[in-house]
């Protein structure tokens, strides 16, 4: 299993949304400037994130985004198969009939035990509580 950047990429959008909610959207140009993130790439994270419901867009001249629910309500787990889809370390876990073995398979049950202790992980860990833990860092590199 490997984190790719649209799943880092839309934690750190998530972490600035967070971090800067205000009476003010934040637009995408500020969210890719405090990021260092390209603005296409980004646009399209933040569909898939407010799809979700994790954010809502504000509409008009001074509009952007905001974070739509209190982070303490955003697991880890929701944001990264928001960007990833199911999580997932390895295919027959998720998805059984990709292998012929899967019924009869004594490994997969090992996958597959390990696969929901990580799942139990990431849903345990919040917005809140990642925000919390590295208030003092000025910019999310993950």
């Amino acid at each position: 299993m490997k984190i790719s950047t649209r799943g880092r990429y839309g934690l750190r959008i998530m972490l600035d949304l967070a971090r800067n909610d205000g009476e003010k959207p934040r637009m995408i140009s500020d969210i890719c400037k405090a990021q260092g993130l390209s603005k296409k790439y980004v646009g399209r994270l933040i569909i898939e994130l407010r799809k979700a419901g994790m954010i809502a867009s504000v509409r008009g001249a001074k509009g952007g985004y905001k974070i739509k629910r209190l982070p303490k309500h955003i697991t880890l787990l929701e944001i990264i198969e928001t960007m990833e889809g199911p999580l997932s370390i390895v295919d027959c876990v998720m998805c059984p009939k990709k292998c012929k073995k899967s019924s009869a398979c004594t490994a997969r049950e090992v996958w597959h035990e390990l696969n929901e202790k990580i799942r139990r992980e990431f849903e345990a860990m919040t917005l809140q509580e990642i925000l919390n833990r590295y208030d003092s860092v000025a910019d999310y590199c993950i």
